[in-house]
């Protein structure tokens, strides 16, 4: 008889969440972007949040809470209802904060139920043109011969930006001093005003600065040349062996967000993001389109998770 009761209970919750998913969404949805307006997973967010608002007929709010690299934003996303009327892009930078910060106000794990992973990119290795390098190299000889005398932005304490300039004064053997912004635009703006000489960003930030010739490319972050740039090295090639890290942007949601709703928002996600025009935007941007299971992008976080564990010990990363 209890077993009936159990199996009883559990079809009418599926019934349930079913049914809740036919008529989701039927009043606006927030999407927390957990950084600055501008940067990289703020733009990549509001383009999602427009096509989601014309095909749900409902409204898709950006709504940007920035601070301590992100988890003010995801805090606030683990405490909301899990209803579906919340919903949050986070960043590669989340995984790495599980293992800088001692005491994170939520569990990205347990407190959160992946979506999908929206896209892929590399970070631009980016220089001030004032400075002499035009190799990575260079740039390491130089800054040897400068210890402390190189600043390096990045989107947040704890942020990949911020691992992977550490990451990379570990392996090359030089010494940089980490200044940390609410986001990456900010960052990039005070590179571009000579307030920093070097940042790991995204290319759809860097990309038309690059080009103004107001910042020097040196290389790409990621294991292999990316194909929208088959110019520039990567950074281990050009001279830091062994350095390789990918940046992504991904959705979110509080747990116990009913499954049938997370899969209709992480279907619906996937499929504008694989829609021809925004693969174009996505890729002139210097991104990749993903949009996968929730089950892959969840595996992807643990994944990540225990990746930047290890290089957080090894560079002994802390926050500031």
């Amino acid at each position: 008889m209890k077993t009936i009761v159990i199996l009883l209970g559990a079809a009418l919750s599926a019934f349930t969440g079913s049914a809740a998913a036919q008529q989701y969404p039927s009043k606006p949805v927030r999407l927390i972007v957990p950084f600055a307006p501008g940067g990289g997973t703020d733009i990549t967010a509001r383009a999602v949040a427009q096509k989601l608002t014309e095909a749900w007929g409902q409204p898709v709010i950006a709504d940007n809470r920035p601070g301590a690299n992100g988890t003010i934003g995801v805090d606030l996303a683990a405490k909301s209802a899990p209803d579906g009327y919340t919903i949050t892009m986070i960043s590669s930078s989340h995984t790495v904060n599980v293992s800088l910060y001692s005491k994170l106000p939520y569990d990205l794990v347990r407190d959160l139920t992946p979506v999908t992973q929206a896209t892929s990119q590399p970070y631009a290795m980016v220089i001030h043109p004032s400075l002499p390098a035009r190799t990575v190299k260079e740039f390491i000889a130089y800054a040897k011969a400068k210890p402390g005398g190189i600043n390096y932005g990045s989107s947040g304490t704890g942020g990949i930006a911020h691992l992977g300039g550490a990451w990379i004064g570990h392996i090359a053997g030089i010494e940089m001093v980490h200044i940390p912004y609410k986001g990456g635009a900010p960052a990039t703006l005070d590179m571009i005003a000579g307030r920093t000489q070097m940042q790991l960003g995204t290319l759809l930030l860097t990309g038309p600065h690059i080009k103004a010739g107001k910042l020097r490319a040196l290389a790409v972050t990621t294991p292999k040349r990316w194909h929208g740039t088959p110019e520039l090295p990567t950074v281990a090639e050009a001279g830091v062996p062994g350095f390789a890290i990918t940046q992504w942007y991904g959705m979110i949601a509080p747990a116990k967000t009913p499954p049938a709703i997370v899969t209709k928002i992480s279907k619906e996600i996937s499929r504008i993001l694989h829609q021809p025009d925004v693969k174009e935007k996505l890729a002139s941007d210097g991104a990749d389109a993903v949009g996968n299971a929730p089950e892959a992008f969840g595996a992807h976080i643990k994944a990540e998770v225990a990746k930047y564990a290890k290089i957080v010990k090894l560079v002994g990363l802390k926050a500031e």
